[in-house]
């Protein structure tokens, strides 16, 4: 795999007993030797089918799978999982040294989204952390980037890491845990708290890539393992890349989807509590590749400005102009979105998700799902290849961090660039909406009247050529892909008629 092409020059393990000398593999140019870790065991869980009672209950589109040449399974997971605890101090350079620590039982679920044809599969299974901000699952990144992970023929793995996605939240927006959602299929699920999710994670992972009895993917075999996080489960898998994956060595790479400047705690209650240090950073010395994608809503408003770090060749981030946290194609429009067709280009001005949160101000309805597209894409090439993604340019912000510098127009400069924000029929907006208390994470767009599409563009041609120059140049550096600009350029002519009221 990818990272066996690197070395580690340093033991940072406390709890690993000896350090071997290993000979360079074949695709180093010399005879050196250097000093590799002994990773520890990853644990083999049991893998079962649930009760057939209900249907599998996870929020990710309003259309058959099988429509797509997808299918849709859930297996229950069980075994007995560690907590951790740290060995010294935890800076935030990110270089935590941790450690096993007390046990416990937990059984769990996850859901699996595969080709239907084996043929169609590439080998890569993207993992996500499902997120439980609201007080039950969502899978964020699989909504942001499905077209591309079915496109590329991709197994995503929904894991269900945490208690409340079980059990549900007195803060829960909305009674939608897999308990209140149907008990008798999920009535035998337990988990002992958040300490023990990261290996839940770990052993998730390990039945995928070395099932036993049932195997998750069926006659499918992982070529490779990616874990995916936003939000939360982003400042989850932080910790995890600082203080897990140097354990285990579990994943070939990591998307760090949508992350402010924290980390999750190594431990909480009702373990004792160890609290992440604030801004903290990835760690350098990574073995495998670690792309962070970020928004405007996550670097200014949620503050992951404090937590920027260099480029490397195994770490990346990327900023997006024009985009929030949540938006309206993650959580509205993309739900319907079976291939990608022009149509989910469209910008339009919508407060609502479906009546179920209202915002006060029209949420954003920018770019981020086109630029994690190819995000998507270039972490596969950079896992399976070895292929750098391309450098973004970071979003330009004032001298006491708190706001973007805008164009004369009022979107933010700097980060990378679309047709969006390049020749753009809207202000799109990362700061924080008002309305329910998520709506600060939701942005907002704002519409160009008639008359200002008209002094910008004259024309439904000169709007036309805008966006058709513009997205050309995003494609050209990397920033969109080749199949997603055509789409958005076949919209243009539409955005035109529906913002002027003709040709």
């Amino acid at each position: 795999m990818f990272q066996a092409a690197f070395k580690y020059t340093r033991v940072f393990y406390i709890i690993v007993a000896s350090v071997t000398l290993i000979a360079c593999s074949s695709s180093n140019d010399n005879d050196n030797f250097a000093l590799q870790p002994e990773y520890l065991p990853i644990a083999n869980p049991t893998v079962s089918l649930p009760p057939d009672v209900g249907t599998i209950s996870l929020l990710a589109q309003s259309f058959d799978l099988d429509d797509v040449g997808y299918q849709q399974t859930e297996f229950f997971i069980e075994g007995t999982a560690s907590a951790f605890t740290n060995v010294g101090e935890l800076g935030s350079d990110g270089f935590w040294v941790l450690e096993p620590a007390e046990q416990a039982a937990y059984k769990t679920r996850i859901v699996v989204y595969s080709p239907i044809d084996p043929a169609d599969f590439s080998g890569i299974v993207h993992m996500e952390w499902l997120n439980v901000t609201a007080g039950f699952e969502t899978p964020p990144s699989y909504g942001t980037g499905q077209i591309e992970m079915r496109r590329s023929g991709a197994v995503w793995v929904g894991v269900s890491a945490q208690l409340i996605g079980i059990e549900g939240s007195d803060r829960s927006i909305a009674p939608l845990h897999l308990k209140a959602v149907n008990s008798e299929r999920y009535q035998s699920l337990q988990h002992p708290g958040d300490s023990y999710s990261p290996d839940i994670f770990n052993q998730v992972a390990q039945a995928v890539r070395n099932p036993v009895d049932i195997s998750p993917l069926g006659e499918l075999s992982a070529a490779y393992i990616i874990a995916y996080g936003e939000s939360q489960s982003a400042g989850r898998l932080v910790t995890y890349v600082n203080g897990v994956q140097p354990i285990y060595n579990t994943f070939d790479g990591f998307m760090i989807h949508s992350r402010g400047d924290g980390a999750a705690a190594i431990s909480q209650a009702p373990q004792a509590s160890i609290p992440a240090p604030g801004a903290a950073l990835v760690r350098t010395d990574v073995s495998v590749p670690v792309m962070t994608f970020e928004t405007e809503t996550d670097v200014v408003f949620l503050e992951f400005v404090n937590a920027r770090q260099d480029d490397t060749n195994m770490i990346k981030t990327w900023e997006v102009s024009g985009t929030a946290h949540g938006d309206y194609y993650t959580f509205v429009s993309g739900r319907g979105d079976k291939n990608g067709t022009p149509e989910f280009a469209a910008v339009i001005e919508e407060p609502s998700i479906a009546g179920f949160i209202t915002c006060d101000k029209p949420m954003n309805n920018g770019p981020q799902h086109y630029h994690f597209n190819a995000a998507v894409r270039a972490l596969d090439e950079w896992v399976t290849e070895g292929k750098l993604p391309v450098d973004s340019p970071r979003l330009e912000i004032n001298d006491d961090n708190s706001d973007y510098i805008y164009d004369e127009l009022g979107n933010a400069l700097g980060g990378m660039r679309s047709p969006y924000t390049d020749a753009p029929s809207a202000v799109l907006r990362g700061e924080p909406n008002t309305g329910n208390s998520f709506c600060r994470l939701f942005g907002t767009t704002a519409l160009f009247s008639a008359e200002q599409m008209a002094s910008l563009y004259v024309d439904e041609a000169g709007y036309v050529e805008a966006v058709t120059a513009a997205t050309e140049d995003s494609v050209a550096k990397g920033f969109l892909l080749l199949e997603d600009g055509e789409a958005i350029i076949a919209w243009a002519p539409s955005q035109w008629r529906s913002q002027t009221g003709g040709g």
